[in-house]
């Protein structure tokens, strides 16, 4: 589904990825891991294109997309949920939601009874400002409004920063049944080791802005995952 090849990102003069290769298929978790300022958030940005890419290539579902701005791949199906959720305050929950309609066909301006089943408190809330919302909540919010666009591709990063622990465990459920459905690759950064390698069906490792190691989950044992993440 995706498919990353040398790619580079700058910030002004400073050089932050260099030459990244990253896949990462339908139906599996690809959880990118390291340390606190090794690029992850910067992959992130440069793959759902809200920060443009100074080199490579990237493919998603065999087309190659160039150098699309973030409007363009959220449109064919690459939806992003950023650090810090970046949820509307000001808006209600439904309102959250419908504004994941701008990359929709008219016919398709509704939303699906399936966000409910996967977050059953937001059909509650649904006229409550997203700002009124706890951290939690508003995580489960900004997952949805990403799911509203039936995307092909999922971006979560870091999302059980400062999550309560029950909430962290329904959406790492919910990870796990968007996986199970096959029908999206879902990339997943995580500094919370435990709760990625769970979920992983590929682990990536960065150090520097360079990916220093890929592994089939099945190819290496927690043990030493563990180890390469404290290292990396």
């Amino acid at each position: 589904m995706l498919e990353v090849k040398n790619l580079s990102l700058h910030y002004g003069g400073s050089q932050i990825l260099y030459d990244v290769d990253l896949s990462a298929q339908a139906g599996k978790v690809t959880c990118v891991m390291g340390t606190n300022g090794v690029g992850k958030t910067s992959l992130m940005k440069a793959i759902s294109g809200t920060h443009p890419r100074s080199g490579g290539s990237m493919r998603l579902d065999g087309e190659d997309v160039g150098k699309a701005p973030a409007h363009e791949l959220a449109h064919k199906g690459v939806a992003s949920v950023p650090q810090g959720r970046m949820i509307f305050p000001l808006l209600t929950v439904k309102e959250n939601l419908e504004s994941g309609f701008t990359c929709l066909p008219k016919s398709e301006h509704f939303i699906p009874d399936e966000i409910f089943e996967l977050f059953p408190i937001l059909k509650e809330f649904m006229h409550r400002r997203g700002g009124d919302l706890s951290g939690g909540q508003q995580q489960q919010l900004a997952i949805a409004r990403a799911l509203i666009i039936k995307p092909k591709l999922l971006l979560l990063d870091e999302p059980t920063e400062g999550i309560q622990p029950n909430i962290i465990q329904q959406i790492g459920r919910v990870i796990s049944l968007l996986r199970d459905r096959g029908d999206m690759a879902i990339v997943l950064v995580e500094q919370y080791f435990e709760f990625a390698y769970d979920l992983a069906d590929q682990l990536v490792f960065m150090e520097r802005g360079r990916v220093t190691s890929s592994h089939e989950k099945s190819e290496i044992s927690k043990e030493d995952a563990a180890k390469v993440f404290r290292i990396a």
